[in-house]
């Protein structure tokens, strides 16, 4: 299946010889804990809306390197192949990003262009650019990001939203896990032991989506006890405020906008509890 190439003139796709050849640098790991290695693989670009991958795909295909040596297939995570799922996020030619809409037209349009292809570096690696995202769901459920709604089938309609929420909640609403915020940010570091993740930074992702689930008419039932979890370490206090969360959310996510909020409801829920005792 192949990326379409958006309707946006700014994204139009550049003029391209198709039938060109790209080379592809892979960074490839065995597994966890196993060094990583490079390989480097031609790919024939022979349809235009071609994107990384559908290049991956021809690799797997035909695992030979350049200098004609077999290997195993490279393994890489992908499911909806439209930027809806998040599971095919890599970094490519040194950026984060979704490799289902990274097109080659744009990041190889001429013959011989080479393409560098890594796992994210904040998570751990399972094999070449597959990686392991369990802590991004386990911050999700550490904020209680959901609506409770158990018990409540028997209460007839739920409360009313106004249009000017629904708009910010949509926004909000599009995170789709994938990872890109947190690998570009500086706070967010590499973890690979479970038992510290509670005591780390939760990172732009999982503040986001507090501030979309507080937002709720339902799911602000839970608002204080995600404001305390904010409130501790690894909360929204150990944003470095660099702002390449926004940079590279595919999506186009407000996040300094969430983090900014999800700061503001702390501050304020931490004055309130103080005199409240």
């Amino acid at each position: 299946m192949i990326a379409t190439i958006s309707a946006n003139p700014t994204h139009a796709t550049p003029p391209t010889k198709l039938g060109r050849k790209v080379r592809f640098r892979i960074k490839r790991c065995e597994g966890p804990g196993k060094p990583s290695t490079w390989n480097t693989y031609t790919v024939t670009i022979d349809q235009k809306g071609a994107n990384v991958i559908s290049c991956l795909q021809q690799i797997a295909a035909n695992p030979v390197t350049v200098e004609g040596t077999r290997t195993t297939p490279v393994v890489w995570d992908s499911g909806c192949l439209e930027e809806v799922c998040g599971a095919c996020t890599m970094v490519i030619n040194g950026k984060v990003r979704q490799s289902c809409s990274a097109l080659i037209d744009h990041l190889a349009p001429n013959e011989g262009d080479e393409i560098s292809l890594e796992p994210m570096s904040k998570f751990p690696v399972i094999r070449d650019l597959s990686v392991d995202r369990q802590r991004m769901f386990h911050n999700l459920a550490r904020l209680k990001a959901w609506v409770p709604i158990d018990g409540t089938y028997a209460l007839g309609g739920g409360p009313k939203e106004s249009p000017e929420a629904q708009e910010t909640r949509y926004a909000l609403s599009t995170c789709m896990t994938c990872g890109c915020c947190l690998e570009a940010c500086p706070q967010f570091n590499l973890e690979t032991d479970a038992s510290k993740w509670d005591s780390s930074f939760v990172g732009a992702q999982a503040i986001s989506q507090a501030r979309l689930f507080n937002m709720h008419e339902t799911g602000k039932e839970l608002a204080p006890a995600r404001l305390d979890a904010l409130m501790g370490p690894g909360g929204v206090s150990d944003c470095g405020n660099s702002q390449n969360c926004v940079k590279v959310c595919p999506k186009h996510i407000p996040l300094t906008e969430s983090i900014a909020a999800v700061g503001r409801a702390v501050t304020l829920h931490a004055i309130t509890k103080f005199f409240r005792g």
